[in-house]
């Protein structure tokens, strides 16, 4: 073997943890680290406390650039279809809660549709021509 007495003193580490890094956040800790004499590293967040930042500034900007470049607004559901849903509606006795109720949608929604006042939603136009059986869509629509 090679050495001898000496290879007893030394010391051998297998493994050694690493200097963590503490996180605080009281004035009190940070001045206690600045006495110990630690490095110490502050950092204060710009939008402390609050739930808003870049991406809401992002999203209202994006908003505002499809307004800006939206040519034509999506069509509105036409006045001839909205007076045939509510002229099918009153002959099968229906007032719009009850058709809503058929359907599964709200009064209001059939009361928008009537007024001609919302964009055509195909999947409601689907319920109303399979209850009221009437055809919306299509050539040969009323």
């Amino acid at each position: 073997m090679s050495g001898g007495v000496d290879d007893w003193d030394k010391k051998v580490v297998i493994r050694k943890r690493g200097e963590q890094i503490k996180v605080t956040k009281g004035t009190s800790a940070i001045n206690a680290a600045r006495r110990a004499g630690a490095v110490v590293e502050t950092e204060r967040k710009t939008t402390g406390g609050t739930n808003k930042g870049h991406v809401v500034a992002d999203h209202q900007r994006i908003a505002k650039i499809d307004r800006e470049n939206e040519v034509a607004p999506p069509p509105k559901i036409s006045l001839s279809v909205g007076k045939a849903i509510q002229q099918a509606r009153q002959a099968k006795g229906l007032n719009q809660k009850d058709l809503g109720q058929k359907i599964n949608e709200k009064a209001n929604i059939i009361n928008d549709y009537e007024m001609g006042r919302t964009i055509p939603n195909q999947q409601v136009l689907s319920k109303l021509e399979r209850v009221l059986g009437i055809k919306l869509r299509g050539k040969n629509s009323t």
